[in-house]
C-alpha cells in the first residue's frame, strides 16, 4: 500500500504487465493493467459494444451498467485482483478495446476471469494474448485454478476456451451457463502464443 498526495491509501499498479504488440500491421495495441483514472474510456468501451456481445458479456443483460458499476469496475485491488486492459490511440485519444479481468475467491486458491474484445477488434489475437497474460499472472501468483462462466449459447467464448484448454462443466446454479475450468501450476506462464 502507498500513500497518494491526497493522503488516501492506494493499492501500487502493478506496472510490470504493461506491453505493447501489433495485431494488424501498423496498429499498436497495448496491454496494461486498467486504472481508476479509466472510468470514462471503460463506459465508452462498453456502450460501443453491439447488443450480442453485451448481452454474452453482461450474463444475459443481467447486470445493468451504472456510473457505480463503472467505478466498481476499475476499481482494482491488485493484491489480490487482476485487470488488464487493451488500448489503442485514435486521433490522440486512447479507446479501450478490450478487458481481461480476474477477481479472487474468498478462499483464495482461485479466481473468476471475465473477457471482453470490442466487436470489431474480434479475430485477432487480442483475447488469447490477453487471456495467455491473465493466465500467467494467476499461475505466477500461486493460484490453483482459474474459471468463468459462459452462456451455453456463446459458442466463439466456448470454443475460445476450448482452445485455451479449459474443461468444461454445468453451472450448478444456472444450467443456461457453462462453467469453464483451467487447473494451474504455480509458475504457469499461459498457454503458447503461437
Amino acid at each position: 500500500m502507498e500513500r497518494n498526495s491526497d493522503g488516501q491509501d492506494q493499492v501500487l499498479i502493478p506496472e510490470d504487465l504493461s506491453e505493447s504488440f501489433e495485431p494488424i500491421v501498423g496498429q499498436s495495441v497495448t496491454l496494461r493493467p486498467l486504472r481508476r483514472e479509466d472510468v470514462d474510456i471503460e463506459a465508452a468501451f462498453l456502450s460501443g459494444l453491439s447488443p450480442e456481445s453485451r448481452h454474452n458479456r453482461l450474463l444475459g443483460g443481467m447486470i445493468k451498467i451504472t456510473r457505480e458499476y463503472l467505478e466498481q469496475l476499475t476499481t482494482v485491488d491488485f493484491s489480490r485482483d487482476m485487470a488488464l486492459a487493451a488500448a489503442l490511440m485514435l486521433e490522440d485519444r486512447e479507446v479501450l478495446i478490450g478487458v481481461a479481468r480476474y477477481v479472487l475467491e474468498a478462499e483464495g486458491r482461485a479466481c473468476e476471469f471475465a473477457l471482453v474484445i470490442a466487436d470489431a477488434w474480434q479475430g485477432r489475437g487480442i483475447g488469447r494474448r490477453m487471456m495467455d497474460k491473465l493466465i500467467g499472472v494467476a499461475g505466477n501468483r500461486g493460484l490453483a485454478r482459474i474459471y468463468g462462466d459462459v452462456l451455453s449459447t456463446n459458442r466463439h467464448m466456448l470454443d475460445f476456451c476450448r482452445k485455451l484448454g479449459f474443461a468444461f462443466s454445468r453451472n450448478p446454479d444456472d444450467h443456461t451457463v457453462t462453467r469453464v475450468t483451467l487447473e494451474l501450476q504455480e509458475g504457469r506462464q499461459g498457454p503458447s502464443l503461437v
